[in-house]
């Protein structure tokens, strides 16, 4: 469902696109369970629902650990992007179509630089996270192939007070 508020419009989670986004990742490892998207001038960002039963690659540590904060952001991101392509939301790309998205999704997005920082231990089997894209800029350096070049920042927080803020640039390659 798709509402507008003021000048913002919000998308309700797509649960066809948010499984197709999932389907490179291995069944214990779809952490994502639900994602509303807003728009506002040429930007979008994301606010989710995640459940981790169970590590995908340690035994059980009590708390959200930076690898799992790391697989939950791609997967906020990825489905960010998608929904955003889908619905011509996002500057930078307007002339996407979701088939360029799923062919771009693995080998084309790459995670330029990464950080977060844990404010309070976060309980995996039940947390939130949001994510929102502040620029994408296309890039054409001298010499090299044009990218898109995108800045986010995220968090994730539970019901008890746990919490992980971050940033991360992103690069989008092979876009011509």
């Amino acid at each position: 469902m798709t509402t507008t508020a003021g000048e913002r419009t919000v998308h309700d989670t797509d649960e066809e696109l948010l499984a197709r986004v999932l389907t490179p990742y291995k069944a214990h490892c779809k952490y994502l369970r639900s994602a509303v998207v807003t728009a506002r001038e040429g930007l979008t960002a994301a606010r989710c629902e995640f459940a981790i039963a169970e590590s995908c690659y340690i035994d059980d540590t009590g708390h959200l650990n930076s690898v799992e904060v790391n697989i939950a952001y791609n997967q906020m991101m990825y489905y960010l992007v998608a929904k955003s392509v889908q619905e011509k939301l996002l500057t930078g790309f307007e002339d996407w179509t979701v088939d360029d998205f799923w062919r771009h999704q693995l080998p084309d997005i790459l995670i330029a630089r990464f950080a977060s920082q844990f404010r309070r231990p976060v309980n995996p089997p039940a947390f939130q996270g949001e994510m929102e894209f502040t620029s994408v800029t296309r890039r054409a350096p001298a010499g090299a192939d044009p990218f898109l070049h995108a800045r986010t920042v995220h968090r994730f927080w539970d019901a008890d007070g746990g919490r992980c803020d971050g940033e991360a640039t992103l690069a989008f390659v092979n876009i011509t």
